[in-house]
């Protein structure tokens, strides 16, 4: 699990667990960086001790070499060998006590010597030892920093568990009862009154008729009184009547065959020419738009396109009409094709045709209100994880972590 946090001003991402490795591995460095430093300079204090030991061997030894070459040359200007030897050999008697003292330094100078070289090899065998240590330690360091982190992380994770398994089952507690809620309200809505029901699907049916045939004249059956629902008056543009369509609505879960034979009586005493039965429940042996008994029965979408077919129909049998007028064989014709099963095949292809259309259209409705929900539900869940984490580590942090204007309350 990375925990990070944004920089207000650079907005750049911080890794917590970085900033705290980084903070102990810099202390481990300081502390061996110092021991370092002493050493170095006890180091450096001895080089110099053991150089200015040298350089004064070498000076002794070069000053005594001169004195005595300057001395024997002195003697040898003589030029007599035997003084020479006598000269030599009292210059060495004489000079004997500095030569033993010289070799004596010497041999001191010597010892000194192979000491300063023991203490060089000293230094780099602790200069071995101080890089294998300051490389044990960070090893120590980040093995500690690793066990460390490993520690933090599995506590953050586990009370962001803890935090995000309550706030789930808050979550969850919330959506129950909203659901139970909505089975509630579902129930009571499908326990309203058919009444009312079946009242809205006709005063659609009456109102799209009345906007869709605006020439036509369109009447309501007053409720109480008996008959359907509605009938619709069918005049053309010369203004005359070519004939009516009565309109039956229901509204039930279940299709009664009964309602067949009444609207039937209905359609007879209202001397109507067409009869249609608008339902949201159709016949078992009938899924879609059809006739029974000769009646037309469809569903509230297939009722506008079946309205337009019958219409036309009406408007064609009565131009027929008043070109043949007197003349039954042809109105018999008229009203057998109209009554055929090629004519209620026409139909019920047409108005196939506008169901696929008003389907494929509720289908794109209902795709893409899942899609804008399904949206809101992941911005929803990206917020309130962001929100929960920026809680968290300022919960851990405290005020060394700046505020988020956006996540804060508006202030009044």
């Amino acid at each position: 699990m990375e925990n990070t946090i944004q920089c207000p001003k650079c907005n750049e991402k911080i890794d917590v667990s970085d900033a705290l490795s980084h903070k102990m591995e810099q202390q481990l460095k300081n502390k061996y960086e110092k021991k370092l430093q002493i050493q170095d300079k006890v180091f450096a204090d001895k080089e110099s001790q053991i150089e200015k030991g040298l350089q004064t061997i070498a000076e002794g030894k070069k000053s005594l070499q001169q004195t005595i070459a300057r001395q024997v040359e002195e003697k040898l200007t003589a030029g007599e060998v035997t003084l020479k030897k006598s000269l030599m050999a009292k210059f060495e008697k004489d000079n004997q006590l500095k030569i033993s003292a010289l070799q004596e330094d010497l041999a001191e100078q010597g010892k000194k010597v192979k000491k300063a070289q023991q203490l060089e090899i000293e230094n780099e065998r602790l200069k071995r030892e101080k890089e294998d240590a300051v490389h044990q330690a960070k090893l120590t360091a980040e093995k500690a920093m690793s066990e460390q982190l490993k520690i933090d992380r599995a506590k953050l994770s586990e009370q962001f568990d803890t935090e995000n398994e309550l706030k789930l089952k808050e979550h969850q507690k919330v959506i129950d009862s909203l659901k139970e809620q909505i089975e509630i309200t579902k129930r009571k809505a499908e326990q309203g009154s058919m009444q009312l029901q079946g009242e809205v699907q006709e005063l659609a049916i009456e109102e799209w008729l009345e906007s869709e045939y605006p020439f036509d004249r369109i009447e309501e059956i007053k409720k109480g009184a008996q008959g359907a629902d509605s009938i619709q008056v069918v005049i053309n543009n010369l203004g005359m009547e070519c004939g009516t369509i009565y309109y039956e609505s229901k509204r039930t879960k279940h299709f009664q065959p009964s309602w067949i034979d009444k609207f039937k009586q209905d359609i007879r005493n209202k001397n109507a020419s067409i009869g249609v039965l608008v339902t949201s429940s159709m016949p078992k042996d009938m899924p879609r738009m059809g006739q029974m008994n000769g009646v037309w029965i469809c569903s509230f979408e297939e009722f506008k396109g079946l309205s337009l077919v019958l219409r036309e129909s009406l408007l064609n049998i009565a131009k027929a009409t008043a070109v043949q007028e007197n003349r039954g064989d042809k109105m018999v014709m008229l009203y057998d094709y109209l009554t055929s099963n090629e004519f209620s095949s026409k139909v019920e292809a047409i108005v196939e045709g506008f169901t696929e259309l008003q389907t494929d259209l509720n289908k794109e409705k209902l795709a893409m209100a899942k899609l804008w929900k399904k949206r809101e539900k992941q911005h929803e869940r990206v917020l309130l994880n962001t929100t929960e984490m920026f809680g968290s580590v300022k919960g851990i942090a405290g005020s060394s972590i700046a505020d988020v204007g956006l996540l804060e309350l508006a202030e009044d």
